[in-house]
């Protein structure tokens, strides 16, 4: 036959943790009802409480009383300063039954040491008192319950915020360490890269004075002035006078008178840059304007080391953020070469973006890099679909 266990059910002896009632010699010495103080043989005695024959003795059930347990070891008398309280009163019998308050842990370790010593069959002695109540025979009181069953709700919400900002700390680390894992094996940085157009130049045809037509927004037409230049008479007419021209009143009248000129613009173009200031002087050849066609579409130039050639061939797909620009783009590699054609430790890519870059972005510095870890790609696909 099967027996079921009441698993709610908890035994007496794991509650209170006290020894059964033992017939132990001892008497119990205390005054009651304003009468003389009076020893009365126990009938039994236990860690909690004893009984007592009360006799004619005016004793009711919730009386409080204080008195001695005396005790007989090595022919010793022993007492013990005890708090009892009458619990219970057989009328036929006169036998009362007490229980114990307010013990101090000497009384509780000699109570419980003759108790035991009693069960056990062994005889007392004074030193065996004496080493007993030397020692620390009390723990800790144990927590209230398991887990939250003794909190308030102000102490459940301090623990559970509590162990939610160690995993929040916990879960950041973690993925702070697994970014850093990530980005040393499995990214690839360029050491440089910049925004690229393609450029014209504008350059100064006679040596002379610059001073700029092109409007605030920097826009110009093709065939549109964007400078009007002034030289000396004498630098155009130089290699076209004979010795008897160039006599030094002929040179200083010549130097004197200037000639005016204007520059035009290549293409319908944007001028990004101007490399010689209005009024200053500026020598054959050199470059005054710097000009960006129109409609021309912006790439990234950038470099990564020769070691990580497979990461960077032609078709890999690449991320880079331009300096000034909180967002990152994305973009497509679509030709690799060695810097200068020649066997350089730099491989130079050049990389078409995604989404077409602002002209005005050109020449500004650019963070390149590529991922060749493995791809959660269809986890975000499979995740907007079923969201879809």
């Amino acid at each position: 036959m099967n027996t079921v266990v009441n698993l709610n059910v908890v035994h007496e002896s794991e509650a209170q943790r006290q020894h059964a009632r033992i017939k132990l010699p001892a008497k119990i010495r205390f005054a009651s009802g304003g009468q003389a103080v009076a020893e009365h043989q126990l009938v039994d005695l236990s860690a909690g409480g004893f009984s007592f024959i009360s006799g004619k003795l005016p004793v009711k059930v919730g009386d409080y009383h204080k008195g001695k347990l005396v005790f007989q070891v090595d022919n010793i008398g022993l007492a013990i300063d005890v708090e009892f309280q009458v619990c219970s009163l057989d009328a036929a019998s006169t036998r009362a039954g007490c229980q114990f308050h307010n013990l101090k842990a000497r009384e509780i370790s000699t109570l419980r040491y003759l108790i035991s010593a009693h069960l056990s069959g062994e005889l007392m002695s004074v030193g065996d008192l004496l080493t007993t109540l030397q020692r620390d025979n009390f723990t800790k009181a144990r927590k209230n319950g398991g887990g939250m069953a003794g909190m308030g709700m102000l102490g459940r919400l301090r623990a559970v915020s509590f162990s939610l900002g160690i995993f929040l700390v916990g879960l950041t680390a973690f993925g702070f360490i697994f970014k850093s894992i990530y980005g040393l094996y499995f990214v690839t940085h360029a050491e440089s890269g910049l925004v690229s157009m393609p450029r014209l130049q504008v350059t100064m045809p006679r040596e002379g004075t610059v001073q700029s037509l092109v409007g605030a927004d920097g826009m110009v037409k093709k065939g549109a002035p964007i400078a009007a230049f002034s030289t000396s008479m004498l630098e155009m007419l130089k290699g076209h006078l004979s010795e008897e021209q160039l006599s030094p009143a002929s040179v200083e009248q010549l130097f004197g008178e200037q000639m005016k000129g204007t520059l035009t613009s290549p293409c319908d173009c944007i001028v990004t840059e101007q490399l010689v200031a209005d009024g200053q002087f500026a020598s054959k050849g050199a470059v005054i304007f710097q000009l960006v066609p129109r409609n021309s579409q912006a790439t990234i130039e950038a470099r990564f080391p020769y070691k990580h050639f497979r990461q960077v061939k032609p078709g890999a797909s690449v991320t880079f953020q331009v300096a000034g620009e909180e967002n990152v783009r994305r973009g497509t590699i679509v030709s690799s070469s060695l810097n200068d054609g020649d066997l350089s430790a730099d491989i130079r890519v050049v990389i078409k973006p995604a989404e077409p870059l602002d002209s005005t972005l050109a020449g500004r510095p650019v963070e390149v890099s590529a991922d060749h870890g493995p791809s959660f790609d269809w986890m975000l696909d499979k995740a907007l679909a079923a969201g879809r």
